[in-house]
């Protein structure tokens, strides 16, 4: 959806829609979409700056880090956006590692869809875990340690050894 920022009133535009992307468009690799995304924007320019503000929410399934357990990940997220366009080039020498709320808009358009994905790809944690406390698999027999140990003995190094295992590089 292609947004002309001349064309934009003093009202602004209110934009309800549902947006139907790829699982390949994602960051997260395993992930896979349970719905379609849902998107609330309200979209104002005050002079230059064109203010974009949203809600997203989506259901997606996501696999275990540690466990390899599919799971869900529902997402509810707000944003907060400043764009401005490309040809401030004063704005874009003042802008610093603070400034992440702010981007650029090209060509005088915005494509929303391009921005939902952003913010939805935003909300993905760094190492998806089905639950905080998820034991994972064992290193032995890869069973699943959910509740209990699977019996497997792990067999401690010789601490003797201890000092070579830091001259070993991964």
């Amino acid at each position: 959806m292609l947004i002309e920022i001349d064309r934009l009133t003093k009202e602004g535009l209110t934009v309800s829609k549902d947006f139907e992307f790829l699982s390949v468009d994602l960051v997260e690799e395993n992930a896979v979409f349970l719905q379609p995304t849902h998107a609330d924007i309200v979209i104002r320019k005050e002079g230059d700056e064109v203010l974009i503000k949203g809600r997203i929410t989506a259901n997606l399934s996501f696999v275990c880090s540690r466990c390899l357990t599919p799971f869900e990940f529902p997402v509810d997220s707000v944003f907060d956006l400043v764009l401005l366009p490309e040809d401030l080039d004063e704005a874009r020498d003042e802008l610093d590692e603070n400034d992440v709320d702010k981007s650029f808009y090209y060509e005088g358009s915005i494509d929303l869809a391009e921005v939902v994905l952003e913010q939805l790809n935003l909300t993905f944690p760094v190492k998806p875990l089905c639950s905080p406390d998820c034991e994972g698999l064992c290193a032995v027999c890869g069973r699943l340690l959910q509740g209990g140990q699977c019996g497997c003995t792990v067999k401690e190094p010789d601490p003797r050894l201890g000092r070579l295992k830091t001259l070993v590089k991964r």
